[in-house]
């Protein structure tokens, strides 16, 4: 007789276990009490469950598993990036960041076991997407890396971005209940404001989001103003044009009343001319928006290469002058592959 696979516990409501309790003969506050343990207390077995009996244990492993991932490999950045190496049940990895800075902690998760959308510039990219992660598998990210933030740090974790490796929004279901389990009193309890989630700007999931009435903050990758530059380097740019992503943003800050923040990489002979930092502000007044100008992290093969300072001080004077909120931001962890792009399993 062949075994049938346990089912995983975690892919269970609530209302789902009380069932299970009383069908088999348990009373159903039992069930709330095995949802604390798997979403408060984050349990990676049922044997930590001690405020249920041996015996209700034994039940629970005979009929589920919980299908916990593992941090195989922990690489330390010099200046204190920590990049996880994460397997998953079914021996596929994923790569999650804890990044340590003077006044916050944050975790950068993965949504995705690679990528579909082949932006140039991005090491993630060039892995072939397997497939989206579950809700828990994103919250176990966030658990281990709150984890070390106390284990290292002894500091709380203070912000969660989904900026790993992945497009959050071509896996949004699972992204909005990993984040309703994270954001949950009865979970991790961390403040929606502390979470930013990071796309390519897929315009109708952008709408989605604003009629989903979410609480978190929306990042957009753009890199580039002007079509055909942008298309030339992103090519969800032809599906999803800037004026489209323009009326998508229009409508989520209609709905919201939320800042978007820009991510853009300033290259070499790419977008680095005054023509291209004048289009980002124009496209900055769409809605009320800040950019972050990012370091480029060199992925190898030397087709994209970081912009000259004068250019990068063009693009500020610029924002900045027109009343922009604009920042540089410094990538940390580059000397293990852990920074903005560079996330390709080489660990």
């Amino acid at each position: 007789m062949v075994e049938t696979a346990k089912r995983d516990i975690r892919k269970l409501k609530l209302d789902e276990l009380k069932e299970f309790f009383v069908q088999h003969g348990e009373k159903p506050f039992r069930a709330q009490q095995v949802y604390e343990w798997l979403w408060n207390k984050s349990a990676k077995d049922f044997d930590q469950m001690s405020n249920l009996s041996i015996g209700l244990r034994d039940m629970l492993k005979s009929h589920f598993t919980i299908n916990h991932i593992k941090v195989d490999h922990m690489q330390r950045s010099a200046d204190g990036t920590i990049k996880n190496a994460v397997t998953l049940f079914d021996g596929m990895v994923v790569e999650s960041v804890l990044i340590p800075t003077e006044k916050r902690i944050t975790a950068c998760v993965s949504s995705q076991v690679g990528c579909s959308l082949a932006c140039k510039f991005c090491a993630t990219a060039r892995l072939k997407r397997q497939r989206n992660l579950s809700p828990d598998e994103i919250y176990d990210q966030v658990v281990a890396i709150r984890e070390q933030a106390e284990l290292f740090f002894n500091r709380p974790l203070t912000n969660i971005v989904f900026m790993g490796m992945g497009e959050p929004l071509l896996n949004y279901a699972n992204v909005m209940t990993a984040i309703d389990k994270i954001t949950a009193q009865k979970g991790l309890n961390m403040a929606s404001k502390r979470i930013t989630v990071s796309t390519v700007g897929i315009a109708k999931m952008i709408i989605k989001m604003a009629d989903d009435k979410v609480k978190f903050n929306l990042a957009v990758s753009l890199h580039a103003a002007l079509d055909k530059t942008r298309s030339s380097i992103m090519p969800i740019n032809d599906t999803n044009p800037l004026e489209e992503l323009g009326d998508a943003l229009r409508y989520w800050y209609d709905k919201t009343k939320r800042k978007v923040t820009y991510e853009y990489v300033v290259w070499k002979g790419i977008n680095d001319t005054e023509e291209h930092a004048r289009a980002l502000l124009k496209f900055c007044k769409i809605i009320p928006s800040k950019v972050n100008l990012i370091e480029y992290n060199p992925i190898d093969d030397g087709e994209f290469q970081q912009a000259s300072e004068e250019a990068l001080n063009m693009y500020m004077d610029l924002l900045e002058r027109n009343g922009i909120t604009t920042r540089i931001r410094k990538s940390r962890g580059k000397d293990i592959d852990a920074a903005c792009g560079q996330l390709a399993n080489k660990t």
